[in-house]
């Protein structure tokens, strides 16, 4: 019987990881389902669904000589596939502000509070080491789109934060 794991692998970025994954998973007789690789601050991170007949153990078994290769700190979990069942993204969030603690917990938390479902955040330090800005791209669902995020987005503001909204236009098929 098969069943799917969400595979979360984090190490040095280097050439050649995705292709190695990828190449053990195949050769394991695994078959990929949806992934998503970053690259954060010379750190490299991937979160892949695979799936397979074999168990965590067995599984882990068989990415080990690439977990081993490349340092990777390796974490699999049982997870339903679920695949093609995505809520659209309706609305996307852009932030731009000085870079300070609580920034982030400040946006998703006004944003959680008007019923905004985080779909994808991209994160980024700008400026200087001696003047960072923290800028944030975020895609996301909301009942009401953009407009219902004005209050939220301008209590933000009122506390230094620059974050706006628009809407998204996702075609699909």
């Amino acid at each position: 019987m098969k069943h799917w794991y969400m595979l979360t692998l984090v190490g040095q970025d280097r050439p050649g990881i995705v292709a190695a994954l990828a190449d053990a998973l195949f050769r394991a007789g695994a078959n990929l389902g949806e992934a998503s690789m970053v690259r954060l601050g010379g750190n490299f991170t991937i979160m892949m669904m695979a799936e397979t007949e074999m168990s965590d153990a067995s599984l882990r078994h068989a990415l080990e000589p690439e977990i081993r290769q490349f340092g990777l700190h390796t974490h699999i979990d049982a997870i339903e596939g679920k695949l093609h069942q995505h809520l659209t993204p309706n609305v996307q969030v852009t932030v731009h502000g000085a870079d300070r603690p609580g920034i982030v917990a400040q946006v998703t938390a006004a944003l959680a509070a008007a019923g905004f479902n985080i779909l994808d955040l991209d994160s980024d330090v700008g400026g200087s080491s001696e003047h960072p800005i923290y800028v944030m791209a975020i895609d996301g669902h909301v009942a009401g789109g953009a407009s219902a995020l004005d209050k939220p987005l301008a209590a933000l503001h009122a506390n230094g934060i620059d974050a706006k909204a628009v809407s998204i236009d996702t075609l699909v098929g």
